[in-house]
């Protein structure tokens, strides 16, 4: 059985939890996480049981992220493993190819892995992402610009793009993430 280690941080988006094994980041898990939707323990909460603060890939992982949020950090470069089907990670890697403040449909990203009549399969994949945030899943929206499902839920997708489309924007003190990404949703949906 693999050995996870892992942090729980605070962020403008909710808490997070991270998880690394070995000296890979293999998961970024949301506070209402679905049961199964990151299976890395085998268990039915999939939550890893060894809690390990001062593991250098999450301390590094925290760093990066804290700098993403400062809109300090647009590319990650935290070393990552996959853990999904050999799809999944064809899609996770097409991911990693969305530039920051940029998105794309599911169908172009369908077609980008060659596979364009798998939008839902690519759907699929996207929502079963284990790395949110540094393995870009929110960046990728409906054809129609309209914003889909996220493992963080919608109001955190909202966030992260406004955050992505005007670097800054949304980052003062006194803005609770509830209201930053509303006040930049017409940004977001030009992005499309």
């Amino acid at each position: 059985m693999t050995e996870y280690a892992s942090k729980r941080i605070e962020s403008p988006v909710g808490p997070l939890l991270l998880v690394a094994s070995g000296n890979s980041l293999v998961a970024i898990l949301w506070k209402d996480e679905k049961p199964g939707r990151v299976p890395l323990t085998g268990r039915s909460d999939s939550r890893p049981q060894i809690s390990d603060p001062g593991h250098p890939i999450l301390l590094e992982t925290q760093r990066q992220l804290e700098e993403y949020f400062a809109g300090r950090r647009q590319v990650f470069t935290v070393k990552l493993s996959f853990l999904g089907t050999d799809f999944q990670q064809r899609v996770w890697n097409a991911l990693l190819t969305i530039p920051y403040g940029e998105t794309r449909s599911y169908a172009q990203l369908a077609a980008q892995i060659g596979q364009p009549r798998a939008v839902r399969a690519v759907g699929a994949a996207n929502g079963s992402n284990p790395l949110s945030i540094i393995v870009p899943c929110h960046r990728v929206v409906g054809s129609t610009g309209k914003l889909t499902g996220f493992a963080g839920g919608l109001e955190a997708k909202a966030y992260l793009l406004a955050l992505e489309s005007s670097p800054g924007a949304c980052l003062t003190n006194d803005t609770p993430a509830a209201v930053a990404p509303q006040r930049h949703l017409s940004a977001i949906v030009s992005l499309t």
